[in-house]
């Protein structure tokens, strides 16, 4: 008997989310002149379409900035001047991929995506530029549309990066959580993070 557990899909808690981006992009948010930022629509996007934040992790984004800095490419262009924007975020509706019902449904939105493609797209080289993955999660997001379910507002996934932190660890030292937020509403307010 196959269980349905999707009334556990709504998060009641908020949660802090961190966006690297350049100063320009965060100082016209805080100082109200852009309301939101602009959501991502990339092909590769890690967890489909919509704004990008680290969750509880304002150094990892700011590392993304500072590496977009040093030369990396970013969706929106360079930065110049790396910058922290802090986000609160309901997490609403969330499809979140740390729980056995989501990786389910994820996994039925890549057999049906294998069965309407003729050819998927790969996740490139060590996964950083995730076509597949992208595909399969929006696919998701059409098949929920037109069974007219309920859409999720926000995909969470955690990404296990970079180098061991100690030999034979489990632990890497650029692991993280994102959130993907689709729904501009579950984006609470910004704010500039403090630090010591």
């Amino acid at each position: 008997m196959k269980m349905n557990w999707s009334i556990y899909t709504s998060y009641p808690s908020h949660v802090f989310g961190f966006h690297g981006c350049d100063a320009t992009v965060g100082e016209a948010i805080l100082g109200g002149k852009t309301t939101h930022l602009e959501p991502s629509q990339n092909d590769y996007d890690w967890l489909g379409h919509g704004i990008y934040f680290w969750e509880a992790n304002p150094a990892r984004a700011l590392a993304f900035a500072e590496e977009r800095a040093l030369g990396g490419k970013n969706s929106k262009g360079k930065i110049k001047h790396p910058f922290v924007l802090g986000a609160i975020i309901d997490l609403g509706k969330c499809l979140n991929l740390l729980d056995s019902h989501a990786l389910q449904e994820l996994q039925d939105a890549y057999q049906i995506l294998q069965a309407t493609e003729s050819v998927l797209p790969s996740n490139g080289k060590a996964k950083l530029l995730r076509k597949l993955d992208c595909a399969v999660i929006q696919a998701l997001h059409t098949s929920r549309h037109e069974l007219q379910e309920p859409t999720y507002q926000t995909v969470r996934g955690v990404f296990t990066e970079g180098a061991e932190v100690y030999p034979g660890a489990g632990f890497n030292d650029r692991d993280h959580i994102q959130i993907c937020v689709r729904d501009l509403s579950c984006i609470k307010g910004y704010f500039r993070p403090i630090h010591d």
